[in-house]
């Protein structure tokens, strides 16, 4: 089993930054695709970011694109979200994910979830 927590969502100014962590632990292979989803209210979960086990390859939403970044440090078992020029449109509950197969996070079916943390852009 891999259980994911995730730390450092809140309110933020529209054209603000606020950066999201998420440790892993259980079974924290080095070789697992780390990706982030989030959720609006009433709207359906969305795709934000993905990559892959070593680093090297990273997707991201068009939504997103140029704004968000997403790093590993997988001697901390960790998986950062980097937000910068947030919008009103950005507020979401932002889920940390994690499977074995990189397409799968990519395609919107990790097999591990975090609980999500709630990311707030105000006008």
């Amino acid at each position: 089993q891999v259980q994911l927590v995730e730390s450092g969502g809140g309110l933020v100014q529209a054209g603000g930054s606020l950066g999201l962590s998420c440790t892993r632990s259980g079974r924290t292979f080095s070789s697992i695709s780390m990706g982030w989803f989030r959720q609006a209210p009433e709207k359906e979960r969305e795709f934000v970011a993905s990559i892959n086990w070593s680093g090297a390859v990273t997707s991201y939403a068009e939504s997103v694109k140029g704004r968000f970044t997403t790093t590993r440090d997988n001697a901390k078992n960790t998986v950062y979200l980097q937000m910068n020029s947030l919008k009103p449109e950005d507020t979401a509950v932002y889920f940390c994910t994690a499977d074995f197969v990189y397409g799968s996070v990519v395609a919107g079916k990790p097999k591990y979830w975090g609980q999500g943390t709630q990311v707030t852009v105000a006008t």
